[in-house]
């Protein structure tokens, strides 16, 4: 599977949305309210899809190994046991949404788009790939760096369990062993902690059960290959993320440096620099991965848009682990602890978490993104 540094994102699915705002504005709402209802309409339970005798085999496999992993959630990680991922929808597509991320030239600090209930979020998400690619065409106009990724899984946030939950999808039910059980970990954990206006929050506590979660069902659950496949898979991915994560310094490190500074290089120089020495490295890396190639795309395309969306993925992480690890590795109590950071003041809670970050990167050597 590719590089997923942005895998999942908010819904935009209130039904209630319609009535607000000016004509683009109900433009959006609607393509957002009808994509996610065609999504809902082609999803059937899964044991519908394994009782249809024209099933595929590999299909079958990995809906029973999904419902596996849904019932390891809620056993060993307690997440929550509702009707979610509990349907399958053949969406016969790549992506289920495509999402729309843009940054200033030389800043890594995202756009970002409003909507009542949800906060601002730092993407726009379309159920049309075209439509997102003309959404990124008009930022670029406006001197935003700006791309477009496509996205296996979104998150209704328990909201529409009412109505059958958010799906299994097509879009990531073949992945390998470890990476579908991250992604459905993910997905479980926006349902437990959602904070508006805090991207990085929100994706970053998600990604840190997906990643302690996989590991404990690998340990617990998978055969010897499974858990080599995805030792030799998220090593690659490890290196990768640390890549990014140093470029990222760097980028931040010239973008703090006011534009008048004395010096032979001007902001724009230093900065075509630093990508250009990531692509090389990046090119070094890959040489030692056998073939690989999951992350070409991503680099070919990076951008202050999509170094800027990727740390909210990975910037908090080892802060939100070290909370698990503080409230002894017990969910019910990490989850209360993750309760009470979202209950505090932004700025205060974004201070705690990047203090833990630090002492933890002191500790290990390792940076944010490792």
């Amino acid at each position: 599977m590719a590089f997923p540094p942005l895998r999942t994102r908010r819904p935009l699915i209130l039904l209630s949305l319609l009535v607000l705002g000016g004509c683009s504005a109900t433009s959006y709402y609607w393509q957002s309210v009808s994509g996610h209802l065609q999504l809902m309409q082609a999803a059937k339970p899964v044991d519908h899809w394994l009782a249809e005798p024209q099933t595929p085999a590999q299909l079958r496999e990995q809906l029973v190994l999904a419902q596996r992993i849904r019932q390891f959630a809620v056993a060993e990680l307690a997440l929550p046991d509702n009707a979610s991922y509990r349907q399958y929808a053949d969406l016969q597509r790549r992506a289920v949404v495509w999402n729309v991320v843009a940054a200033p030239p030389f800043s890594l600090k995202l756009n970002t788009w409003c909507f009542p209930v949800l906060g601002c979020v730092g993407y726009r998400g379309y159920f049309s790939e075209a439509e997102a690619r003309r959404e990124a065409e008009q930022l670029r106009a406006q001197g935003l760096e700006a791309n477009v990724y496509g996205v296996p899984a979104y998150s209704t946030l328990g909201w529409m369990n009412w109505a059958g939950g958010d799906p299994l999808l097509s879009t990531f039910i073949g992945y390998p062993e470890g990476e579908l059980a991250r992604t459905i970990f993910h997905e479980l954990a926006h349902q437990v902690v959602y904070v508006p206006d805090d991207t990085g929050f929100n994706e970053s506590f998600a990604t840190a059960v997906e990643r302690i979660g996989s590991a404990r069902w690998l340990s617990a659950q998978s055969s010897g290959k499974a858990r080599s496949d995805y030792a030799a898979f998220d090593a690659r991915r490890k290196q990768f993320r640390a890549l990014t994560a140093t470029t990222r310094e760097r980028l931040r490190q010239i973008y703090e440096t006011p534009a008048d500074a004395p010096g032979t290089h001007t902001r724009a120089q230093s900065k075509a620099e630093t990508m250009a020495a990531f692509r090389e490295q990046y090119a070094s890396l890959r040489l030692g991965w056998g073939g690989f190639s999951g992350y070409d795309q991503w680099v070919a395309n990076a951008n202050n848009a999509s170094f800027g969306a990727q740390a909210a993925y990975d910037d908090l992480v080892p802060a939100f682990e070290a909370v698990f690890v503080r409230e002894g590795a017990r969910w019910p109590a990490f989850y209360d602890a993750v309760r009470r950071l979202a209950a505090l003041p932004k700025e205060e809670r974004t201070r705690v978490l990047k203090q833990l970050a630090d002492q933890t990167a002191t500790t290990t050597g390792e940076p944010h993104g490792g």
